[in-house]
């Protein structure tokens, strides 16, 4: 084998091990983001974000959902909280700091009004994708033909209220004919009560909130990028080495 031969095979195995590393990192970002779905645009390296997504998931959220896959002292240690920090805001159960995180309301009362108790949210961010959840609290509108007088455009005839209608205001949904007399076609929402936040600023309570739960489906997520930019330097530099050690040893073989 030549010097060229084996400088070719080695630059082909170095840029096909780019390539798989990329569509590792690409797959499931694109699995996760729907046609229809709005860009959340959230991001784990927002500490901020993840700290105001965790306050309003447990102000507004964590009545009915619970989170039984994480713990207070975890959230408290991933989001630079201290312990009274976290057992005076975000704790209202009175669950102990290493305790998982319960809903504040009983599964038989959740059953009886809602028809079904709320699903634990601990993955719900894997499952649907951060987009989807994003999408879905901006989705409520008011349909008094629902039980509880709501619906929910990314998620129709959902039996959840809108828990955040107080700040996102409450909006009505417009309706087109379907075509050749399928099912009704969604236009466009209008609000019929502005709430306490303006549509940007509701759309930043959105963002947030999807953001704390997609930390909360992997919290690993936090520093898995950070891991796989030192793996990806490591790489680099080992490639390097082998091929100076290749170098080394094939230099005097004509």
């Amino acid at each position: 084998m030549t010097n060229k031969t084996s400088m070719r095979l080695m630059r082909h195995s170095f840029l096909a091990l780019l390539f798989v590393l990329a569509m590792a990192v690409g797959v499931p970002v694109m699995a996760a983001s729907g046609g229809s779905l709005q860009q959340a645009n959230a991001s784990l390296s927002d500490q901020g974000s993840l700290q105001n997504g965790a306050k309003l998931y447990f102000n507004y959220c964590s009545g009915c959902h619970s989170l039984k896959l994480m713990r207070y002292s975890r959230i408290a240690s991933d989001l630079g909280l201290t312990e009274q920090q976290v057992m005076d805001n975000l704790n209202f159960t009175g669950a102990k700091f290493g305790d998982q995180v319960p809903p504040s309301m009983d599964v038989e009362d959740a059953k009886r009004w809602f028809g079904a108790a709320p699903p634990d949210l601990s993955l719900m961010a894997r499952a649907k994708g951060v987009d989807y959840i994003y999408t879905y609290l901006k989705s409520f509108y008011l349909d008094p033909s629902r039980p509880l007088g709501w619906n929910n455009t990314t998620f129709p005839n959902a039996s959840m209220p809108n828990a955040l209608w107080e700040l996102q205001g409450v909006q009505t949904a417009v309706f087109k004919p379907g075509e050749k007399g399928g099912d009704p076609v969604f236009e466009k929402f209008e609000m019929h009560q502005p709430g306490r936040l303006d549509p940007k600023a509701f759309d930043v309570v959105a963002r947030d909130i999807a953001n704390f739960l997609q930390y909360a489906a992997e919290p690993a997520g936090l520093v898995r990028k950070q891991v796989g930019v030192w793996v990806l330097l490591f790489l680099g530099v080992f490639t390097l080495l082998a091929w100076l050690l290749k170098q080394e040893y094939w230099k005097d073989v004509h």
